[in-house]
């Protein structure tokens, strides 16, 4: 790397070579992860430059490559899985400066993938009366390209399932990492090359993606004193085809009382609650629906309920959010991300209760697989070794669970444990010097690799 010569090159941009604030800038969520804690608490880039369009980024990207400097794509670094960390060192691309919304038009949106998921939201209400169809718990503070770019799905994928799903992304703007980089743009079946990438084979610039109607979302917490009622009373009212939601979060006790201080006077040691997001229109079905279960007690109604501290947004409660409100109260405990697939997702709900008890705290979501009703888990697990951890693991694979593992930053690792071709043959097309978000694709640093154990990247950031 020379990396002395790239920023005198690039020093007519916005750079950044504080390295207090870099450092800043080289981080992510990774500390909810003991392990990546461990591993990747020192890793820093050595600059960062922030581009005010693609034209920019063609720029940085051109010096970097004729000095072999890596290049880390940052958002707004509300990632949990260190997949926005330079560990190679090298150059953070921030894109914050490209983040505006392009265009509006009905049925979907144009934006700079720096536009955080809260403005893009805003500008699309205001001017269509439309919303995004899922966002992430992060939504105040995560921008649209890192969510395209790391996350697999959120609020609203109740009803919209996964982001990879077909038709959820509609198209992607590219540009590659070679001596004369290219602008590409994908759409259909091209889509998954780059998306949930974590950058490693491009740099998205422009985003296009559908929207849906805006709705005041009615939010509640429903109480239950049993887990797996509360369980199925969500899956059940996500199979209501004429009920309208946005989220459905089974939370198990006693996580509401001992980690959410504006719920815990409302509910016992012994209450679950589920979180809901409901359109208002379908607030009759909701009720005449929930009037069936005589367990299930509404607590709390955005606009009705008068708590004496308002507990917020109540998408804050569900997906990673819920694991970040329990850390704020116990550093100690950490976290797993699994899919319980339709049919059985309820007997392996149950199955995993009998088996780890309050080891693992059960945190559901629910989600939608092939048009089927199915629950991810984010449960919150007592950390007491990373050897105990990987026992979890594959105790869930072993019942025929799949794990995305937040305990590991390469791709492979954190979902199927097998290369994603696609992406890696376009890597080799558009970056072929390997210097895009590097030690994040094991196929491309070590296709043999076996994964009988945490993979560590050999250009790896030695600690100080």
């Amino acid at each position: 790397m020379d990396i002395e010569t790239a920023k005198s090159a690039l020093s007519h941009l916005e750079i950044d070579e504080n390295p207090v604030s870099v450092r800043a800038k080289s981080r992510d969520f990774f500390w909810y992860s003991p392990v990546l804690k461990a591993h990747l608490d020192h890793v820093a880039a050595d600059f960062a430059v922030s581009p005010r369009s693609e034209s920019e980024i063609i720029e940085i990207l051109k010096v970097c490559y004729a000095h072999d400097i890596p290049v880390t794509t940052r958002g707004a670094g509300t990632g949990n899985y260190g997949q926005a960390m330079p560990l190679a060192g090298g150059c953070i691309i921030h894109m914050r400066n490209m983040a505006n919304v392009k265009e509006v038009h009905r049925g979907r949106a144009i934006v700079e993938p720096g536009c955080l998921l809260k403005d893009l939201d805003r500008v699309c209400i205001e001017r269509s009366g439309q919303e995004i169809r899922m966002f992430s718990s992060t939504w105040a503070t995560a921008s649209i390209g890192g969510f395209i770019a790391g996350g697999s799905g959120g609020v609203g994928s109740c009803t919209w399932g996964s982001l990879r799903d077909i038709g959820n992304i509609i198209r992607l703007r590219v540009v590659t990492m070679e001596e004369s980089p290219r602008i590409l743009e994908f759409r259909g079946e091209e889509l998954p090359r780059v998306s949930h990438a974590y950058g490693t084979n491009g740099i998205i610039t422009e985003i296009e993606i559908p929207l849906a109607p805006a709705y005041d979302w009615v939010e509640m917490f429903v109480a239950f004193e049993d887990f797996m009622r509360s369980a199925e009373y969500a899956s059940e009212l996500a199979n209501q085809d004429g009920i309208l939601i946005k989220l459905a979060t089974p939370i198990e006790a006693p996580i509401a009382y001992d980690y959410f201080p504006r719920v815990k006077p409302y509910v016992g040691r012994e209450t679950s609650i589920v979180a809901l997001m409901v359109a208002p229109h379908s607030m009759d079905g909701f009720n005449t629906f929930t009037e069936r279960w005589k367990d299930a007690r509404v607590i709390f109604r955005s606009g009705e309920t008068d708590w004496k501290r308002d507990p917020g947004p109540v998408f804050e409660y569900g997906w990673n959010h819920t694991t970040l409100r329990a850390l704020r109260i116990d550093p100690s405990i950490t976290y797993l991300q699994i899919r319980f697939a339709y049919p059985d997702y309820l007997e392996k709900i149950s199955r995993v209760r009998d088996m780890f008890g309050s080891e693992v705290l059960q945190h559901l979501e629910v989600m939608r697989e092939n048009g089927k009703v199915m629950y991810v888990a984010l449960p919150i697990v007592k950390f007491t070794t990373e050897e105990r951890l990987d026992e979890i693991v594959r105790w869930h694979e072993d019942i025929g669970c799949m794990v995305f593992n937040p305990h590991r930053y390469t791709l492979e690792e954190g979902g199927r444990q097998t290369v994603d071709k696609r992406q890696l043959d376009f890597k080799r097309e558009a970056d072929p010097k390997g210097l895009l978000n590097p030690g994040k694709m094991i196929a491309w640093d070590d296709p043999n690799w076996t994964f009988d154990r945490m993979y560590t990247y050999p250009g790896l950031l030695p600690a100080a």
